[in-house]
């Protein structure tokens, strides 16, 4: 019986290495066109795409799970989701702090 749970308790340490690795690369990607000029506007939108390209993603990994693709497990469909919603939650942050920011500068006195 322990041998089996040291067993498990590898695969779940490799999934952990597996998904640390994936969002090393991740964030390395995402990092370079953040050099690239354009200024505030540019990488506002950057961002946007980003969390929308998440967002389908993850819907669409969700769809192949449903369907029974045998290659998505729903580890890896869940963690997605979680990605996706944080990442939309963090954007509406931004939204609101802008939104707050710029009623705060509209009511400033000439």
């Amino acid at each position: 019986m322990a041998i089996s749970n040291l067993s498990n308790i590898e695969s779940m340490l490799a999934q952990m290495r597996e998904v640390a690795r994936t969002a090393s690369a991740t964030q390395v990607r995402t990092s370079e066109p953040m050099s690239s000029s354009g200024g505030f506007a540019a990488e506002l939108q950057r961002s946007l795409e980003r969390v929308s390209s998440m967002q389908h993603n993850a819907t669409q990994q969700a769809k192949g799970f449903m369907l029974g693709d045998p290659d998505i497990s729903l580890n890896n469909v869940m963690i997605d989701m979680q990605k996706a919603s944080i990442a939309f939650q963090a954007t509406v942050q931004v939204r609101n702090r802008l939104v707050a920011a710029y009623q705060e500068i509209a009511s400033m006195p000439v």
